[in-house]
């Protein structure tokens, strides 16, 4: 028995969680998870119809991504994804799509404003777009440099403060404590995409929510005082 089977097996759930939200169109986006201790990540394989996945189809890589584990190749996105954890600590899973209200954004190359409460309950303040792909990074490996894209923009923000963020021209990536939230991540930044252009279309100067009312949202889910849910 695979030493590494429960890591897959949260990495496949994720993925088939991903599906069943209807964020990904045939092959389109993946999701993966790390074990921290095993210096490993588990990662859909490139390529393969949801429908057919299978638990022991997803690939075991480590953070060089050398696969440790698996028949398949895995994601072609898995350098992003080892990017990621190698530069973000906190993060225990990645999930990437290509929904259709976040990419809209992605490809207007325009952060997300925080125009409401719904979205301060869940990112403090926009959710930042990268700078375009540079020739130089097309030139070297795509990518690895997409990770960069990621990690250079957040250079002055807390990657658990704004677990989202929409690649210019792409396509976004959220992360979180395991793949599950990651994905969870994933379904509301879709929602949140899709409240900001509909907000956009009924006024578009509309301006970013005060910022005491953003504060008081995010703290009081996230903050050291937090009140929201059960205890």
């Amino acid at each position: 028995m695979s030493k590494y089977l429960e890591l897959k097996r949260q990495a496949f759930e994720a993925n088939m969680e991903l599906n069943a939200r209807g964020l990904v169109v045939y092959t389109w986006g993946n999701v993966s998870q790390i074990d921290r201790a095993e210096g490993v990540i588990a990662i859909k394989p490139s390529g393969v119809a949801y429908a057919d996945m299978q638990v022991d189809d997803i690939v075991v890589v480590d953070l060089d991504n050398n696969i440790v584990e698996g028949a398949m190749r895995p994601s072609s996105d898995t350098r992003t994804h080892t990017h990621l954890y190698r530069h973000f600590d906190a993060i225990g899973g990645v999930t990437h799509t290509h929904s259709t209200y976040a990419t809209a954004w992605a490809q207007a190359q325009e952060s997300i404003p925080c125009l409401g409460t719904t979205h301060a309950d869940y990112a403090y303040g926009a959710i930042p777009c990268t700078a375009v792909m540079s020739d130089a990074q097309i030139a070297r490996d795509y990518e690895e440099e997409t990770g960069v894209q990621i990690t250079d923009c957040y250079k002055d923000r807390n990657p658990v403060e704004s677990p989202m963020v929409i690649i210019a021209g792409h396509a976004p990536f959220t992360w979180g404590k395991d793949a599950a939230q990651s994905v969870s991540h994933a379904v509301i930044l879709e929602e949140i995409a899709k409240m900001a252009y509909l907000t956009r279309t009924l006024k578009r100067d509309v301006a970013p929510l005060k910022q005491g009312i953003i504060d008081k949202h995010y703290l009081r889910k996230h903050g050291k005082n937090a009140y929201y849910g059960q205890s």
